[in-house]
């Protein structure tokens, strides 16, 4: 039987621990515990999401903000329902319901500070993107406006699909698509990759 307190000690990575994936700005407003159904799953999933994404990105840019990770099937379903910038619970896409036993999938919405910086001040959001796909292996990656936040997602199979909300907005790389030549220029001054391994 878990504890919350035992579940939050749950060391997901290098970097990540499972206790601040648990936290809801939504789910304290609205007095929704925010605990999975089924922890252990969540935390198999959790793992294979810090380890593979959120590792390589916090090694290479520094610490990274989690913006919103983790959320019950209850949690998400109210904040659909509400119109809280949650997804449907069973939108394919759907990330952040990491203990559904059909759908192996554990993301998370993040800003990397490093960028966040050079984005405010007129950097492309479409930098970090190729960026993103050239050195992580990834399933969905999706850009906001505020802060150059984006969910990016584990999945046993990646999709390798990148879409925004920022200008221009829509699909910027879908359905096994080539990526073009020369998108590693945009990114020429990023940091040195300090992750494992680049995809395959």
């Amino acid at each position: 039987m878990w504890s919350l307190e035992t579940l939050g000690r749950e060391r997901l990575s290098r970097h990540f621990w499972m206790r601040e994936f648990l936290y809801s700005e939504i789910g304290n407003f609205h007095e929704i515990s925010n605990i999975p159904d089924d922890p252990d799953l969540a935390l198999e999933r959790g793992r294979a999401f810090a380890t593979t994404l959120l590792d390589p990105l916090e090694e290479t840019f520094g610490r990274i903000f989690v913006r919103s990770g983790y959320r019950s099937a209850r949690l998400n379903a109210f904040g659909n329902a509400h119109k809280l910038n949650c997804a449907r619970n069973d939108y394919p896409l759907e990330c952040h319901i990491w203990d559904l036993p059909d759908r192996p999938v554990a993301g998370a919405s993040i800003v990397i500070p490093w960028f966040a910086d050079r984005y405010a001040r007129g950097r492309d959001w479409r930098d970090l993107a190729w960026w993103l796909h050239d050195h992580l292996d990834y399933s969905e990656i999706w850009f906001f406006p505020k802060l150059c936040a984006f969910n990016i997602a584990w999945r046993p199979d990646p999709l390798r699909r990148i879409d925004s909300y920022i200008a221009p907005k829509g699909t910027l790389l879908k359905d096994g698509r080539a990526a073009p030549d020369g998108r590693a220029a945009a990114y020429a001054d990023f940091p040195p990759f300090r992750g494992l391994r680049p995809p395959a």
